[in-house]
């Protein structure tokens, strides 16, 4: 598999799972597959804004950063892997766990979801469009 072919998979998979992406903010950093023509085009397809951080900084890739560490130290380290299908299935067992599972500090010992849930039920789709066309 090529590169840049696996951060549009990503993606394409966020979109599917989930329930509004009009008015997100897609935050990377500017490697050439989130800055390519193709995947910036599905972010405008879905209403989803791209933002890239300055060049030559880390602060915004801190939290990405310290998500993969954790990937790395509570999955990826933790045993021998056979073949690369064996590590995508686990990484996305990970990745569900994370987001539905795992309680989070900084969210108030809740998880993602919940706190996504809370998100919509205060801010309606239709209300931040509205705010964002009169901005």
């Amino acid at each position: 598999m090529r590169t840049e072919a696996l951060p549009l998979q990503a993606l394409n998979q966020a979109i599917v799972c989930a329930e509004e992406t009009a008015g997100l903010i897609h935050h990377s950093d500017h490697g050439s597959q989130y800055v390519s023509v193709v995947y910036n085009e599905r972010l405008a397809q879905h209403g989803i804004s791209a933002s890239t951080g300055t060049v030559g900084d880390s602060y915004d890739n801190a939290l990405a950063e310290n998500v993969n560490g954790f990937y790395k130290n509570e999955l990826i380290h933790t045993c021998r892997w056979d073949d690369g299908v064996e590590v995508e299935i686990a990484t996305f067992e990970w990745v569900f766990w994370w987001n539905e599972t795992r309680l989070h500090q900084s969210l108030g010992y809740r998880t993602p979801v919940e706190v996504e849930t809370e998100f919509w039920k205060q801010n309606p789709p239709q209300e931040i469009i509205e705010i964002k066309a009169n901005a």
